[in-house]
């Protein structure tokens, strides 16, 4: 091969070589930085103020959310991310995006959205699949504990 041509070869894996590496630091900088906290869902204060029917949770642990209550909507992600409609950001074990919750047919579910430290209904793991859960259940996703109240 002649020297002009192994040196284009030289600097096409240099540039490949570097873009790598931005591109890994930029996702590890996303990572890192602080998680912008957009405003929750409506919380109660009291049962009264919910319409009959309508799923809310409890927060049990960490102790600054205990016994906080969270009105569910039809469709909801809980995370660390800004962007999620339940945004758990003083919990490290949560993922950006960790969980969905869902109504289909007056039913609520609970789907991990691929989180690393996974999420638990009344402490079997959630997997490939949604589970459904009932008034008095419990769901884990990090080092945060909640009820299904209704």
């Amino acid at each position: 091969m002649s020297d002009a041509l192994l040196t284009v070869l030289k600097l096409c894996f240099l540039a490949l070589l570097y873009l790598f590496v931005f591109r890994v630091v930029r996702v590890t900088v996303l990572e890192l930085r602080t998680p912008v906290v957009v405003s929750a869902p409506e919380v109660a204060a009291t049962p009264e103020r919910q319409p009959k029917g309508r799923y809310r949770l409890q927060f049990l642990e960490p102790p600054s959310r205990h016994g906080e209550l969270v009105a569910l909507d039809d469709d909801m992600t809980l995370g660390r991310g800004g962007g999620c409609n339940i945004v758990l950001s003083d919990d490290t074990f949560v993922s950006q995006v960790h969980a969905r919750l869902f109504i289909r047919d007056n039913k609520l579910w609970i789907e991990d959205l691929g989180s690393t430290n996974g999420t638990f209904h009344n402490g079997e793991r959630v997997t490939n699949r949604p589970v459904r859960l009932r008034r008095g259940d419990r769901i884990q996703l990090g080092q945060t504990v909640a009820e299904v109240l209704r």
